[in-house]
């Protein structure tokens, strides 16, 4: 269109046959506007015309000169609003297009083309919000890392070194014989270079440092986790049960030679009828005073060990759980050190061992089932830290009643709790990782014109993710917390260390299978694909959630130990007891007084600690009285204790979730309160509030039913999470850099 007139003609044609398609609608409209203009002679017309030719429609090549010349006045022209401004300035100003801005209005109306969309279209260079936001680097990462590393710097850097070294490369053979020998092998050089048996005290060869211990654990959890469960079953369950429930006799003769891996072993507890009761298992270790020895007896096939990890291939003795019997009576739950192979591999007759096979993963990890037909073992195998059989062949033990020796036996056992939990962290920050890189580089859509957006732009996909990165940063400064709680324990304490290590092993790993689920959907077909690793990750951590104990079970746990913690306080509850209880030591008493609290919502007052930590407060107090009240009433009205806990079972999973979660909400205020460096205290003040505000919007039926938040303000902290989201996006990548995860272990191709 030659004829500067006619060239105002443009953008609408342009919009009409963008899709390639004119409608007859479109046509007519065009036509019947393009007749009525007086002041376009015949031969103008026709021309326009023969440009809405349905028959005939214009080029791929015409279309997009009409979108150049539009994009060539836009630049030249930024503040442009309309698309009438656009045909005046293709016009080169023309004085009758100019007065002609009423027609084009109606025109586009007819139409059907919405201006301010259209104008979008138009842009060859998007300058929109979402587009323009980008990773940015606004704190130092290496001091993330030190504060998150914390004493530990020092180990954890050895063990990163020693994963990343060309030895480690993973294992790719399909094959479970190679693949279990390569985990062997991983474990030898690990306990060559003094990790196995770091907690082990030094006269026996060990580090003396359970801390450490536990900082390695999670550190080679980065890597592969079958080598992980491996070395936890070898130096910490097979170990540590040595360590913990034995004396001096069993130390000397033991721990060095397990430390060294030169005495594999294994940690058989588990039986196929009794997975988690372990008060309930039936395998028998029957004593003879005459030959001073015991002998070991599964009465049948439900009585076997099973998923005992060492035990079809390596292992070569194992600690055994069994019911103690002298004298045909039952003394309870015991430990025992019962060989099951000589020094060649071959197993010991009276054993029968299978073999657990192919698993969801972890299949560099050796499962097996152990039976036991009459295996006579010396007397001095039993380890007897906590009870013993004396020369006269009688029963005995430091702690009387039999139900408190059980739990203190166990309870010495707490370590792989704490173990596990910190296990799965590392595999969550592993898939995070891998995720917010991917989605940072990942480009899809965009606006009109412009280059396609990074996925992490998104404020669906920042919700998808963020949060969750919050959340196991939470957990990363709860779990140093349980750590530092069971290092530094008291008799006193050990209830509690207990419930909450059980509680946190149960939180950590239900939210690291969350994690990876949404992480692999985060990264679409290619989080589907093996060689970016997640798959592993999901399989091999899909076992967290049952093994060390059910997380169902060990969230009752954790329950049962909140209300006897509420009994001792309050032992004869009236109705204003509970009241009390529940308002102690927190100031959420002003939201039921005062209505405008609970439909506050200034932004001021949703990001502040106080806030989040009454709110956190309140659900727990409150979930927990209400549980108590309604057992009492329940065993008042006559009902067995048994059944009264069955009928309240769920609200027992509500009280452990809500204690829980203070705890790791008071942990996280705590970690950021100690940290110097100004601009790592920023980022995770903003990762922290993410966290608080994310678990109050996920509880918010709970905030509503009990009247503590208005609708209100829960559609406030709504919007807050994707605030916050937004503004922690620029900082995603750097967060999970901060983890500081060997390329090498890492080992996703989309995560660089």
């Amino acid at each position: 269109m030659g004829n500067s007139k006619l060239k105002a003609f443009t953008p609408l044609f342009y919009l009409v046959w963008s899709d390639d398609l004119l409608s007859q609608k479109e046509f007519v409209t065009l036509q019947k506007f393009i007749i009525s203009q007086n002041w376009l002679s015949k031969e103008e017309q026709a021309s326009l015309l023969s440009k809405i030719a349905i028959a005939s429609p214009p080029s791929r090549e015409v279309v997009a000169n009409w979108k150049s010349e539009i994009e060539i006045i836009l630049q030249e022209n930024p503040l442009i609003k309309s698309i009438f401004d656009i045909s005046v300035l293709l016009s080169e100003n023309d004085r009758t297009i100019s007065n002609l801005k009423p027609a084009f209005a109606k025109l586009e109306n007819d139409l059907g083309i919405s201006g301010e969309e259209a104008m979008g279209d138009f842009k060859t260079i998007a300058n929109t919000f979402t587009s323009n936001y980008h990773t940015s680097n606004r704190f130092e990462i290496e001091k993330l890392t030190q504060i998150l590393d914390g004493k530990q710097g020092e180990i954890i850097k050895k063990v990163k070194t020693i994963i990343s070294r060309p030895e480690f490369a993973y294992e790719t053979s399909t094959d479970t014989a190679v693949y279990r020998e390569k985990v062997f092998d991983w474990c030898k050089i690990l306990a060559k270079e003094k990790l196995g048996n770091m907690a082990y005290p030094k006269e026996y060869g060990g580090g003396d440092n359970i801390q450490d211990y536990f900082a390695i654990m999670e550190t080679l959890s980065y890597h592969d986790l079958s080598l992980v469960i491996k070395f936890g079953v070898q130096f910490g369950l097979w170990g540590m049960s040595i360590q913990s429930l034995g004396t001096e006799k069993h130390y000397s003769k033991y721990l060095k030679n397990i430390g060294t891996l030169q005495l594999p072993g294994c940690f058989a507890m588990t039986e196929t009828n009794h997975g988690s009761n372990v008060k309930g298992i039936e395998t028998t270790a029957t004593y003879s005073h005459k030959n001073q020895t015991f002998t070991i007896h599964t009465p049948h096939e439900k009585a076997q060990k099973e998923y005992i990890g060492n035990a079809a291939i390596h292992g070569q003795m194992a600690t055994v759980f069994a019911k103690l019997i002298i004298d045909e009576t039952d003394y309870g739950v015991n430990a025992f050190i019962v060989p099951l192979r000589d020094a060649n591999n071959t197993i010991l007759k009276g054993v029968t061992i299978g073999d657990c096979g192919l698993k969801m993963g972890l299949n560099g990890v050796d499962n097996g089932t152990i039976r036991f037909e009459n295996v006579v073992i010396p007397k001095e195998n039993m380890l007897d830290r906590f009870a013993s059989v004396t020369d006269k062949g009688e029963f005995e033990s430091p702690i009387p009643s039999d139900n408190r020796r059980f739990f203190t036996m166990l309870g010495t056992l707490v370590g792989g709790r704490i173990g596990i939990p910190r296990s799965a962290l590392a595999a969550a920050k592993s898939g995070l990782t891998i995720a917010i890189r991917y989605s940072d580089q990942r480009r899809q859509f965009g606006p009109e014109g412009g280059s396609e957006v990074p996925i992490l732009n998104y404020r669906i996909h920042q919700r998808r993710l963020l949060p969750l990165l919050a959340k196991t940063y939470a957990i990363h400064f709860a779990l140093q917390y349980v750590t530092q709680r069971f290092i530094n324990k008291s008799e006193s304490e050990m209830p509690e260390i207990e419930a909450l290590a059980a509680g946190m092993k149960a939180y950590s790993t239900w939210s690291t299978t969350a994690i990876l689920q949404e992480c692999r959907e985060a990264c679409g077909g290619k989080g589907y694909l093996s060689e970016n690793r997640i798959d592993a990750l999901k399989n091999d951590t899909e076992i967290y959630t049952t093994f060390e104990g059910d997380n169902t079970v060990l969230m009752q746990l954790v329950a049962k130990n909140r209300l006897s913690e509420f009994r001792k306080s309050f032992g004869h509850m009236d109705a204003m007891g509970m009241i009390n209880y529940v308002y102690e030591n927190t100031k959420t008493y002003i939201s039921e007084k005062n209505p405008i609290i609970t439909r506050k919502t200034d932004e001021l007052h949703l990001i502040n600690e106080e806030f989040h930590l009454e709110a956190f407060q309140y659900r727990e107090k409150t979930t927990l009285a209400s549980a108590a009240k309604r057992i009492k009433k329940l065993i008042d009205s006559g009902l067995d204790p048994y059944d009264a806990y069955n009928i309240i079972q769920h609200q027992m999973i509500d009280v452990a979730q809500a204690y829980l979660e203070r705890v790791v909400l008071e942990q996280f205020q705590e970690a950021i309160q100690a940290i110097e460096d100004k601009n790592c205290k920023e980022v995770l003040l903003k990762l922290y509030q993410l966290y608080a505000l994310s678990q109050i919007e996920k509880n918010k039926g709970w905030y509503l039913e009990d009247g503590y938040m208005e609708a209100v303000k829960t559609k406030a902290i709504r919007k807050m999470v994707n605030q916050l989201c937004w503004e922690i996006r620029p900082d995603a990548v750097s967060l999970v850099n901060a983890f500081d995860i060997p390329d090498s272990c890492l080992a996703a191709s989309i995560a660089f």
